[in-house]
């Protein structure tokens, strides 16, 4: 499936019927070769915008999988960088892709929960980019409060939000229809793999992000384009540690 090196339609669905954690260790040896590695056409945009923000001395990557995130910390941050998951099996393919040079900032893999982050606050920035769909909506105020406890005051939690397909428009009943598949799969079998595309509104986590303790900015991500009435295909939240 996806590419000649992609996993095959049986390993896809052999990763569905299992658990989140133990779905992407199957998947991990091939998780580069899916569309669900962030593109370079997200991460280039995010990395130019961070640059203007920083620079950073060190920086988190929540729920890194193998580690494209972490390629653009080390573009901004100059001491540390560290990528937390829950998947052994995506840690260890970030590992052995790890680039390693004498000017780069030293690079950690933890597993971890990102709901109970093994941190106290020492970062500037945390980025995370494609991951908040294993969140169920009710875990987001834990998880966006345990981001703000590692974080230096000052510091930055960075990620992009693309805005919700039109209305009856391809995209639209694409989702639509991937969650429904989800929320019967997670009726029928056990353990649960959640994956939900549809339930990370802007409204609601911005107001969520504020609750935690944050100051939240939005800035477009022009180069990602803009939809038909002007406004644009991606923004990126930028939520300060404000006390």
């Amino acid at each position: 499936m996806f590419a000649p090196q992609g996993p095959t339609f049986r390993e896809l669905a052999v990763q569905a019927l299992s658990s989140v954690e133990r779905g992407y260790d199957l998947l991990a040896p091939k998780f580069d070769h899916t569309p669900f590695r962030t593109p370079d056409r997200v991460l280039t945009p995010v990395s130019r915008a961070l640059h203007g923000l920083g620079p950073f001395g060190s920086g988190l990557d929540l729920c890194c999988g193998t580690g494209a995130g972490m390629d653009v910390l080390r573009q901004v941050c100059r001491e540390r960088v560290t990528g937390v998951d829950i998947s052994a099996g995506m840690l260890s393919v970030g590992r052995t892709r790890e680039r390693v040079s004498a000017a780069a900032p030293r690079v950690e893999w933890v597993r971890a929960d990102a709901r109970a982050l093994p941190f106290g606050p020492v970062f500037d920035l945390a980025v995370s980019f494609g991951a908040f769909g294993h969140f169920l909506p009710r875990e987001r105020p834990g998880l966006f409060a345990q981001v703000h406890s590692v974080l230096r005051p000052g510091g930055r939690f960075v990620f992009p939000i693309g805005a919700p397909p039109r209305p009856g428009s391809a995209g639209y009943w694409t989702l639509l229809a991937f969650d429904a598949v989800m929320r019967v799969r997670n009726a029928l079998w056990r353990p649960d793999f959640v994956m939900y595309y549809r339930t990370f509104r802007l409204a609601e986590v911005r107001a969520e992000l504020i609750q935690a303790g944050f100051e939240v900015q939005l800035q477009a991500l022009p180069e990602l384009g803009r939809r038909p009435d002007g406004s644009p295909r991606c923004r990126l939240v930028v939520a300060t540690r404000a006390r």
